[in-house]
């Protein structure tokens, strides 16, 4: 993780216990759930990615550190870097974390919350995750 730290803006929050990863990850909810606009810092360990889902209010992602990845269903995945700032319509079916070789930090930003929370889906296979560059 030393080479995360230098990128590192808010605490790195609690390990994350869910089977919506394929590996370890943590939050740090910079906003609380139930606020009018949850915000969590997410850290996922190299490879590590989150299954397919949707928002039904969408969701704002700000790319921190490392470098990762964000699909939507049945288009090519962009390659993200901090700075990136990725706007996810409502009830888009997507995912999205770490390259293989690095950390990837973001925050996530739900919108409308109100909607509902996020749908979580299939995980993305190991077969499409692995021609990713």
């Amino acid at each position: 993780m030393s080479e995360l730290n230098n990128s590192v803006i808010f605490p790195i929050g609690e390990k994350l216990e869910s089977n919506n990863f394929n590996g370890t990850v943590w939050l740090n909810m910079l906003t609380p759930f139930g606020s009018p606009c949850p915000i969590g810092n997410v850290t996922f360990e190299p490879g590590c990615r989150n299954s397919w889902h949707k928002h039904p209010g969408g969701q704002i992602l700000l790319v921190t550190g490392g470098r990762g990845y964000y699909q939507e269903w049945s288009k090519p995945a962009q390659e993200l870097h901090p700075g990136d700032v990725v706007q996810i319509p409502a009830d888009v079916k997507h995912w999205h974390g770490a390259a293989k070789d690095s950390w990837f930090v973001h925050l996530a930003i739900e919108v409308n919350p109100e909607k509902g929370p996020a749908e979580w889906l299939e995980p993305v296979s190991d077969e499409d995750y692995n021609q990713l560059k």
